[in-house]
């Protein structure tokens, strides 16, 4: 998938930034990354309040292998194929995938914060 494609394909959820990883592209809104295009296919940031959604349209979590091992990403999960051509929809994923993002910032914060408190005591 190339940048221009992308970029189109977000253009309802709004301005995104692309930036290159792992031979495919980050997502991000506002510095947070939201998805993962990798392998032609992009996956979205996933927690327990979206898995279900994934799991529903018989989408799976991102899996590479490593050591001859299959490695799952339990956070990032498969687009469905239907929304590539859904713009609105895909936006409405991309919103509860940049929530769930936001969700887990706010958690890694929360637990630096405390980390932070127990070596100061």
């Amino acid at each position: 998938m190339d940048r221009d494609f992308l970029l189109d394909l977000f253009a309802s959820f709004g301005p995104v930034t692309l930036r290159r990883m792992f031979g495919g592209y980050g997502v991000s809104r506002d510095g947070l990354n939201f998805a993962l295009v990798l392998r032609d296919a992009i996956y979205f940031r996933a927690d327990a309040a979206s898995i279900p959604r994934f799991e529903a349209e018989g989408a799976g979590p991102f899996q590479y292998a490593a050591r001859g091992k299959t490695v799952t990403l339990g956070s990032y999960w498969r687009l469905p194929e239907r929304l590539y051509d859904d713009t609105d929809e895909l936006a409405l994923w991309a919103r509860d995938a940049f929530a769930a993002a936001t969700r887990a910032a706010a958690l890694k914060s929360a637990g630096s914060a405390k980390s932070r408190k127990r070596r100061a005591t």
